[in-house]
């Protein structure tokens, strides 16, 4: 079986492709999406912004099984936030300050920038969601989430990583996201769970 990703992330396909293969499942990225219009992910919801996705771009893709994930990482002193909006903290929040930087770099320094301006600094607990949405010609047929909870380090560190990965602290392997290796991160990450998740329910599709 074959499932089509709905993502341009590197990062995001390698881990997809990760455990796939035990399932006997093969994930390819989606053949020609970076031409296809983006959905717009107005959702209130992880799932419902994945399930936008997954909808629209199987109507491109027509008889593919195609999958999409939204996911985000929600900080507990900042009441949630960036959550739903975390790819796009920086740009939404107009920030600035550090404009030669990525995407990445800016989200991170507005994180930081926000839990130094609260009294809860030292309250640093946070989660990464992941929700994803499987869909064939439009109509969505599987749905699946995970998480993984830790903190957020004072400053970041590791390299293997992408996101907020060099923040998000796992105390119990006194790791941050981004100095795992791929197959911890695999099996510890959000979006790993999230997958892992959905592929038993793959023998549930109509054929």
């Amino acid at each position: 079986m074959i499932l089509y990703a709905a993502t341009t992330s590197p990062g995001k396909l390698s881990e997809f492709t990760a455990s796939a293969s035990t399932f006997g499942v093969q994930v390819l990225a989606l053949p020609g999406l970076a031409d296809m219009p983006e959905p717009v992910e107005d959702a209130p919801t992880y799932i419902g912004n994945a399930e936008k996705k997954a909808a629209a771009y199987s109507l491109l893709a027509p008889g593919l099984l195609v999958f999409a994930d939204d996911s985000g990482l929600e900080v507990d002193a900042l009441n949630g936030e960036p959550g739903i909006y975390s790819a796009r903290f920086a740009d939404m929040a107009g920030y600035d300050l550090h404009s030669g930087r990525n995407n990445d770099d800016r989200n991170n320094d507005l994180l930081l920038d926000r839990l130094r301006s609260t009294s809860a600094w030292a309250e640093r607990s946070a989660h990464f969601v992941c929700a994803i949405a499987l869909a064939r010609d439009g109509q969505i047929l599987l749905r699946s989430n995970g998480a993984v909870h830790g903190e957020i380090r004072y400053t970041a560190r590791g390299t293997d990583g992408f996101g907020y990965d060099p923040l998000f602290f796992l105390p119990s392997l006194q790791s941050t996201m981004a100095e795992l290796s791929r197959e911890q991160k695999w099996l510890l990450s959000h979006r790993g769970r999230a997958f892992r998740a959905l592929l038993p329910q793959l023998h549930t599709l109509p054929l």
